[in-house]
């Protein structure tokens, strides 16, 4: 089964990116991961305030992935499948592509302000010599109704 990968961050934009990975899923049989990535500058280190803090960004980003879990089933009748890593995002991106053969399609989520940068993004399409899979940029200020039509 070809599977769409999503990283399931706190912007905006990624909304439409998890819909818009559903969505596709959805019309061509496939599935979806939703990548979660704790990056290093989350945790403080010393007595036993790490485990805290990674317990606090797990219940987090469980947090919302139920949520946006939930709408893929009950919409789009897709069970998502969450994989939550720690590291820098488009490392752990790259990392996961080259364990999970299934993956497909590399949906991330574009902020419209212009001159936005996002630095996933810039990262992967430096390395996409590195990449099995193409990536689908989705725009973060497209509504739902052209999401729905695109998809």
């Amino acid at each position: 089964m070809r599977k769409f990968m999503v990283l399931l961050d706190d912007s905006r934009e990624c909304l439409n990116a998890i819909r818009y990975a559903a969505m596709r899923a959805s019309r061509t049989g496939g599935g979806v991961v939703v990548v979660s990535v704790i990056r290093p500058d989350e945790i403080q280190h010393g007595f036993g305030v790490a485990d805290v803090m990674r317990a606090e960004a797990m219940e987090r980003i469980q947090a919302h992935f139920d949520v946006y879990a939930k709408w893929m089933r009950d919409k789009k009748n897709v069970e998502p499948e969450l994989v939550v890593r720690e590291g820098d995002p488009a490392d752990q991106l790259i990392a996961y592509l080259s364990e999970d053969s299934e993956i497909g399609v590399i949906v991330l989520g574009m902020a419209s302000e212009k001159g936005a940068q996002n630095p996933v993004v810039s990262r992967l399409l430096r390395d996409v010599g590195m990449l099995s899979a193409p990536i689908t940029l989705v725009p973060g200020d497209l509504d739902k109704d052209r999401l729905e039509a695109i998809s």
